[in-house]
């Protein structure tokens, strides 16, 4: 049985289908994006969306869709499907789809009268190029197909209009054309892999509207070009191969090229295999290193959520080796930016002060999946060297206190991973003490304490890191546990947070906590009944009088709202790994029934993914982006240690 295919009466309902979206991408930062019936429905959407370093560090859209047009009988069948204004859709080719199926490669049939027309998709790997595969699986008369390109030469997040300055020319390749509307843009090659028939017909197509950026309340129409059209025959039994790269490519190749890329992809028959696959959909690699994209369609390399998503998105699935590339590159950049001050060009926000723990947390992770010998020789200079750092105050805006404690500024400007702010200044100013801070580097002194524990040559730092880890549980039950029995958010001087936050579910969810079995309880308890939703844990508790749970509106209304209300996946890992510690094998079956609201979410949204945020309130629906790597990696590492607590309970009873 297919999991991931949606029949006809889902896919003419456009009410539905425009709020389900697929995404491929080439692992290199270029990436493929629409709704399921192939409307682009933001303006991030496009066929080859690829980033253009010399101009800058934003992907951009060269080719924005295909119009495929079935001709019988000199009368032409349009199976494209655009927006524009007062809710028209022109044309309606939503009406000729039968089926869309996802479990290996995106694939659309089309009826139309007599002719049955499969559509596949794939992205070649490493490589700025699309290849699109048509079969002619029916037909009973003479079928021509016609190819219709929308280019938008722009970036991203910008919207085209019509204009005299772009380049209508265009010169021929081999079955096909190359073209480019924009200097310092490359050139755009699309080609078959049969001879096709080029036809001149240059128009502008106006007002096509992007129905959910005008739900974010930002601008939402642009002007598409159309240079003209391709044409050519097909068979019976006939597959033909449309090519989409900013270079010129072999047709006689197009086939090989096809299987081979196909063959390496994971079918997407399971909750695991469809995160597992959208987890390598974030894996960036170039002549730099290799990276780990924050999410899609609009986020690059961000340290943070690198760190966060990196054990899951790797460890989880069965790719230590891509770990170690990936921390190797992360590592390498940190050490420049402690060293000299620099910033990373393609790592960004790697200069905020959380970083380094963050990364100590993720060794913590690969030391408990690939054992404390390896991750020694590999990373432990590494680990000396980032815990020296940290108390030897040279990591900004990191201040370590005489009681062990970490303390950070963010008064100003935003410092941990709730970052909204207007006008630069912070929405919420968690400062001072901040609890996942304190949480992390309790994790990360007991961590390295246990790294280098059998390592003689290293006794004196373990000795001063046990005296450490000692100091720091008492400063840190101290300070932020309070007689409720759950944590204070942050501590700045004599201002306490009381707000029940979901930096509980970090602070609990550590392998090291300086909190005792009956004090976890306490906080998970708080977490259950006030944080915890079917998709994530809220950022903020109903009862505050600051709650918001719809993330809604326009970009004001909503970066008020980001952080104080919507639900996060990524902090239901925290949350199973901190239940899971308290309440042992006997938690299992709970943490299973909640990953059954992660499950539903397969064929919402980005379908085999999950987005950014979710509303805090029912029914949850999800917004943001519409990929989020952070999210996947710790939904893989929930389901990777139910697995293997499964896998215990099973060899314990044979």
């Amino acid at each position: 049985m297919s999991y991931l295919k949606f029949d006809k009466s889902l896919m003419i309902n456009l009410e539905q289908s425009l709020h389900k979206e697929m995404l491929r991408t080439n692992k290199s930062g270029a990436y493929h994006c629409t709704s399921i019936v192939g409307c682009n429905t933001r303006k991030q959407h496009g066929l080859l969306v690829i980033p253009i370093p010399e101009m800058d560090d934003k992907a951009h859209v060269l080719l924005s869709s295909l119009d495929e047009t079935v001709i019988q009988h000199d009368a032409p069948f349009n199976l494209g499907i655009h927006q524009y204004a007062n809710n028209v859709f022109s044309p309606n080719g939503h009406k000729y789809i039968r089926e869309f199926n996802c479990d290996t490669v995106p694939t659309l049939i089309f009826r139309v009268g007599g002719v049955i027309l499969s559509k596949e998709k794939v992205f070649i790997s490493h490589e700025n190029r699309i290849l699109i595969k048509y079969t002619l699986l029916e037909a009973h008369s003479k079928t021509t197909l016609r190819f219709r390109p929308f280019l938008a030469f722009r970036n991203a997040n910008d919207l085209c209009i019509e204009n005299n300055v772009i380049n209508k020319g265009h010169r021929d390749v081999k079955n096909g054309i190359a073209t480019c509307l924009y200097h310092g843009y490359p050139e755009l090659f699309m080609q078959f892999n049969k001879p096709v028939r080029w036809i001149d017909d240059g128009h502008w197509y106006n007002g096509i509207e992007y129905f959910k950026d005008r739900e974010r309340g930002i601008p939402y129409k642009e002007d598409l070009w159309v240079p003209g059209y391709f044409e050519l025959p097909i068979e019976k039994g006939e597959s033909i191969i449309f090519s989409a790269s900013t270079y010129e490519c072999v047709p006689d190749d197009f086939e090989n090229t096809y299987v081979n890329e196909v063959a390496t992809r994971t079918s997407r028959t399971s909750f695991y295999n469809c995160l597992k696959n959208s987890a390598t959909q974030f894996y960036l690699k170039d002549k730099s290193g290799m990276y780990i994209m924050a999410g899609y369609p609009w986020y690059n390399v961000r340290a943070r959520d690198e760190l966060i998503a990196l054990p899951g998105c790797t460890l989880a699935i069965g790719k230590s080796e891509d770990f170690e590339k990936i921390m190797s590159t992360f590592l390498r950049a940190l050490r420049e930016f402690i060293r000299d001050g620099r910033t990373h060009w393609i790592i960004h926000e790697i200069d905020l002060p959380d970083i380094p723990l963050w990364v100590l947390w993720a060794l913590g992770e690969y030391a408990a999946s690939e054992g404390m010998e390896k991750c020694r020789k590999l990373f432990g200079d590494d680990i000396i060297f980032l815990i020296d750092a940290i108390r030897s105050g040279r990591i900004p805006n990191l201040k370590i206190h005489s009681s062990g404690l970490l303390s950070s500024n963010g008064r100003h400007s935003p410092v941990t991973w709730m970052s909204a702010s207007i006008n630069g200044q912070p929405i919420i100013p968690r400062s001072g003490y901040i609890l996942e801070f304190n949480a992390l580097w309790y994790d990360a002194v007991c961590f390295a304490a246990e790294m280098f524990a059998a390592d003689h040559a290293h006794d004196r730092l373990v000795a001063s890191l046990n005296l450490l880890a000692e100091e720091l549980k008492e400063s840190f039950l101290n300070t932020f546990l309070n007689d409720a029995g759950y944590l204070f958010d942050y501590v700045d001087g004599e201002k306490k947070n009381v707000e029940v936050r979901p930096n509980l579910a970090i602070a609990v969810g550590m392998r090291h906590s300086p909190l005792d079995r009956r004090q976890k309880r306490k906080v998970l308890d708080f977490i259950t009944r006030e944080l915890l939703t079917p998709k994530g844990i809220r950022s903020l508790s109903p009862k505050s009088y600051a709650y918001r749970p719809n993330y809604v509106g326009g970009p004001v209304e909503r970066e008020y709202a980001v952080h104080q209300g919507p639900a996060r996946p990524w902090l239901f890992g925290f949350y199973a790994h901190g239940y899971l510690n308290v309440f042992g094998n006997s938690g299992i079956g709970f943490v299973e029934r909640m990953l059954i609201g992660y499950e539903e979410e397969m064929t919402e949204g980005c379908i085999g993914s999950l987005s950014e945020l979710y509303d805090g309130n029912p029914p949850y629906s999800g917004h943001g982006a519409v990929s989020t790597a952070k999210n996947v990696g710790e939904i893989l590492r929930c389901i990777r240690t139910i697995i293997n607590l499964n896998k215990d309970l099973s060899d314990k009873n044979v």
